[in-house]
């Protein structure tokens, strides 16, 4: 038996301890704005790390940023599990948060719950997150919250269902909107969940249900009211065409950096430009001449 003492991970920065659920409930309390981002890979994860964000999102919105699909509804359990491992190998604090891909826990309370098992014990996930606030989901996040699984919940703009709504567009608009996603909030607080993310629904409307909720709120397009924030790390950095959703602020443009850069290699290789001496490597002048002697051994051979 060995007698090494067990591995210790400690953060780099002693200061920064892994973001828990205790730690949310307490920011909340004192009105600390939460910073919550998307991560869909290892250089994402490590990016969010640096930038002290305290929840990541694997979110299914992957399927549109990283791997080309139209919308979310094509991405499979399985390769956001990819995408979750890779995220997961590359945080040490924040709450890494994994979406429930659409078709993957709606069927019934069993499928639910063996699809966030999945993604706890394959990836690490500290908890997970669906979509809508109407009965079925509400039974479904109750059931994985009793099966020992913290859920985050959303409602208002739920890009799985946005078919059903209309398209991507704001929702609770209306009176009678806006009261629907007040039930649903509060049903899906009283199933136990640890969270919530508004998305696209009308500041004041966000003001006005925050009173009732007791447990954070995480905004998309909803105003300042909540209790943080989360954007898509593709959206924020300017990894797209175009400029994305109304509620979006682009923080850099690396898709122009990224083509340019592309394109600027390319031109150097056609040019010749590139490699150039600096890029290589070095060789003894004694044993080139004695390669060369053994190429010319070779070459008589054939």
């Amino acid at each position: 038996m060995s007698s090494a003492p067990p591995h210790i991970s400690v953060p780099l920065d002693a200061s920064r301890l892994p973001v828990t659920l205790p730690m949310l409930q307490e920011r909340k309390r004192l009105g600390e704005p939460l910073v919550m981002v998307t991560a869909y890979d290892f250089p994402s994860a490590r990016a969010t790390e640096a930038a002290g964000v305290d929840l990541v999102l694997v979110g299914d919105s992957g399927a549109m940023t990283v791997l080309g699909y139209p919308s979310t509804i094509a991405v499979t359990t399985d390769e956001l599990l990819v995408l979750s491992r890779a995220v997961r190998r590359g945080l040490r604090t924040p709450f890494m948060i994994c979406d429930l891909p659409f078709g993957s826990y709606e069927g019934s309370d069993e499928q639910a719950v063996a699809t966030a098992v999945r993604f706890t014990k394959e990836a690490g996930c500290d908890a997970v997150k669906l979509e809508r606030g109407n009965a079925t989901s509400v039974a479904r996040a109750r059931a994985i919250v009793q099966a020992g699984i913290p859920v985050m919940g959303h409602v208002g703009l739920t890009p799985q269902t946005s078919t059903a709504l209309g398209g991507y567009r704001a929702q609770a608009r209306s009176s009678q909107a806006a009261a629907r996603i007040a039930r649903e909030a509060l049903a899906l607080q009283e199933a136990g969940c640890f969270s919530l993310v508004f998305e696209a629904i009308p500041a004041a409307v966000a003001a006005a249900l925050m009173p009732l909720l007791e447990i954070p709120v995480i905004g998309i397009g909803a105003g300042p009211a909540t209790d943080g924030q989360v954007l898509v790390f593709h959206d924020l950095l300017g990894i797209r065409e175009g400029r994305g959703a109304r509620f979006v602020q682009r923080y850099a443009d690396l898709q122009a950096e990224m083509d340019a850069g592309v394109a600027a290699y390319a031109a150097d290789v056609r040019a010749r430009r590139y490699p150039q001496p600096e890029h290589g490597y070095s060789i003894d002048e004694a044993e080139l001449e004695a390669f060369r002697a053994e190429l010319a051994r070779l070459r008589q051979e054939l």
